[in-house]
């Protein structure tokens, strides 16, 4: 066959400055497992040029074959049945820990141990005392950590950080957030993991709640108390296998007024009984010079008053794409008014911290850290004292 004219190969085209490449092992394979390896392979091409290039070497999980098939399925180049043998894995660089509540303390705890940078779903851990074991860990080891608060990195929240940070906004009065859900509503619906207390921690709280916590700390201050309630609205559930009931031990909903250093007053809500959302995570920050109001459903909108400068024919809210290049994020994506969506959260935080990682930069303060983490536990901690004593609590890390 004749050569095509004017074809140039890019076969051994060198970048001026290549790169680094950082071996990625993944533990755990389902939702959070394919999140994140999407992110992987997005990376390099649309944050360019990367911080650096993932490889994935490997994934674990404990049946081997979904596990195979995850190895297969997303390109990792091999896979484990045993974590801890992909942690002797010296191509690993970063550990990945998707897997469930039960197991981010030690694996986590492990790869530390190993000198494995570490990037961990939330929650962190199942409790405070968990959580500081780990935080322990990534400090004496002296690895960079993060934790999957991947909310961060959505362009309309870290817009209102940067406002915030401005002191544009002034004296923040109010923080009021939820997160609701719908998906366990049926009574049918079986009895999962997340409704076992000895492996998931807590229920809505952790998995819903430890967003809105974080989201609080970020974009507010630190909490100084708490006073909340928890309910469980169905006690058993049938079991997967068929076997009769099991119980569930963890909340279904929890609602908390908390109490800010800087003076804000706030409220937290989440729940997984809430028939017609989805994944609506709506937070307002009312303060001395406007107000801010982002919904997760409208993921690419941040509506904003500013007090003395309200449109007069509404007076109300001015509705922002947050989507223009000097947007956070924008550069990476496509011109303003095409959106990009909730995968692409992870595609920020990975970069972020394959960038702290080849540059020893510090993951603080736009990314959570395993301190972060603890203190989001401590809180949760605190939230279910609080729920338990009829008191409120006070904040201590």
């Amino acid at each position: 066959m004749p050569e095509e004219v004017g074809f140039v190969t890019m076969a051994g085209a060198k970048a001026t400055h290549p790169a680094p490449e950082i071996g990625v092992g993944l533990f755990g394979y389902a939702f959070m497992g394919k999140a994140h390896t999407n992110a992987y392979k997005k990376l390099p091409y649309m944050i360019y040029p990367p911080p650096a290039v993932p490889k994935l070497v490997a994934i674990a999980g404990r049946n081997e074959e979904n596990v195979r098939e995850a190895a297969k399925r997303y390109g990792y180049a091999g896979y484990y049945t045993d974590w801890r043998q992909m942690l002797a894995d010296p191509r690993v660089q970063l550990f990945d820990n998707a897997g469930p509540n039960d197991q981010h303390a030690g694996p986590s705890i492990a790869a530390a141990e190993a000198g494995k940078h570490i990037i961990c779903e939330k929650p962190l851990a199942r409790s405070r005392a968990e959580a500081r074991a780990m935080l322990d860990a990534v400090q004496k080891a002296g690895v960079k950590h993060m934790v999957g608060f991947n909310y961060r990195f959505v362009p309309a929240i870290r817009q209102a950080y940067e406002l915030i940070q401005s002191g544009k906004l002034g004296r923040i009065f109010h923080f009021r957030a939820v997160y609701l859900q719908e998906w366990i509503t049926d009574p049918q619906f079986p009895w999962i993991w997340r409704l076992d207390k000895q492996r998931a921690g807590s229920g809505a709280l952790g998995d819903l709640g430890a967003h809105i916590i974080d989201l609080g700390r970020f974009l507010v201050g630190e909490p100084k108390s708490v006073m909340a309630m928890t309910r469980t609205f169905i006690a058993e559930r049938p079991r997967g296998d068929g076997q009769g009931t099991a119980k569930v031990e963890v909340d279904d909903a929890f609602e908390a007024i908390v109490d800010f250093e800087n003076g804000a007053i706030g409220t937290l809500e989440a729940s997984r009984f809430a028939p017609g959302r989805k994944n609506y995570e709506m937070l307002e920050i009312n303060a001395e010079h406007g107000s801010l109001h982002f919904n997760l459903e409208r993921f690419n909108e941040l509506d904003v008053f500013w007090k003395d400068a309200a449109p007069r024919e509404t007076g109300g809210f001015t509705n922002v794409l947050v989507t223009e290049s000097y947007h956070p994020f924008g550069e990476h994506w496509w011109p303003q008014g095409h959106i990009i969506g909730w995968e692409h959260t992870f595609v920020h935080e990975i970069a972020h911290l394959l960038d702290a990682i080849v540059q020893d930069k510090d993951v603080a303060p736009y990314g959570a850290t395993f301190e972060d983490g603890y203190r989001t536990a401590v809180i949760c901690d605190a939230i279910l004292e609080s729920a338990a004593s009829g008191r409120r609590v006070d904040i201590a890390y």
